[in-house]
């Protein structure tokens, strides 16, 4: 991992808030599938002027909110206690986590990561473009939309990757949990969501040259775990990688008019 990384320009305020922002609870998920060359990514270019990460290519992801609280999930898989402790949270956040990750990854993508029983996943998402609809507008809980169509959230589909929070010089804050899931059979990636200019699959080597020749805004995390991605042969090989979650606090440092994250 390298110990420091530049920021592209703009992304850190000249004058950092005098009392640092609490940061908010945040769930990301970089689905991957087998291509020719290896592992890809699912990626997407955000909407420029938004405002957290404008124009910078993430991973399918969001905050955590109220609906993702709700404990009448139908689940399946490694409960919340086991997800706490992965996450060094407590149980309720870590079973908001998961149901943020699955929940913005669906509204984001189109990938529904559920089944109609603990040991299977739909297959065809498409005819759940209603209730995708009503996620995205907040009509509704993903415990809501579960369980009027007769599903179980597939807890077992995720794996705990890492834990980034945004430096306390930012005006608007995450504590991110990164987790890594693969497509399901039968299911696509999609770009409708209003807060991607466009989507790709992508090998993570793909990605980072892109970065490098100014084809694509990384921000240091998504570039550290796409640099951990690619040194894997394939697919198989992420899921069952031995992996430690810490919480990664990076230090901002301004030399002259580059701005870089130092890491711990």
């Amino acid at each position: 991992m390298p110990d420091d990384l530049v920021l592209p320009p703009g992304v850190v305020p000249d004058v950092a808030p005098e009392v640092p922002v609490t940061p908010r609870d945040a769930a990301t998920v970089m689905l991957l599938r087998d291509g020719d060359a290896g592992v890809e990514v699912f990626l997407q270019r955000r909407v420029q002027g938004m405002a957290f990460a404008g124009g910078m290519t993430v991973f399918p992801g969001g905050g955590v909110d109220p609906r993702d609280a709700d404990a009448s999930i139908a689940w399946a898989g490694p409960p919340a206690e086991w997800w706490a402790e992965r996450f060094a949270c407590p149980p309720e956040t870590a079973r908001a986590l998961v149901c943020a990750a699955v929940r913005e990854t669906f509204e984001e993508s189109g990938v529904l990561l559920a089944g109609p029983s603990a040991d299977a996943v739909v297959a065809d998402t498409s005819s759940y473009l209603e209730g995708r609809r009503a996620l995205v507008a907040r009509e509704v809980s993903l415990a809501r939309f579960l369980g009027d169509e007769g599903l179980v959230l597939r807890a077992d589909l995720l794996r705990p990757w890492a834990n980034w929070v945004t430096p306390v010089e930012e005006p608007r804050r995450y504590d991110t949990r990164f987790f890594v899931a693969v497509l399901p059979g039968g299911q696509r990636a999609d770009g409708w969501t209003t807060e991607a200019a466009d989507a790709v699959w992508q090998s993570p080597s793909d990605a980072l040259a892109d970065w490098r020749d100014g084809r694509r805004m990384l921000m240091p995390p998504t570039r550290v775990v796409l640099s951990e991605l690619a040194e894997f042969a394939g697919v198989s090989d992420v899921l069952v990688a031995p992996r430690a979650v810490e919480k990664i606090v990076p230090k901002v440092v301004r030399d002259g008019d580059e701005v870089r994250v130092v890491l711990p």
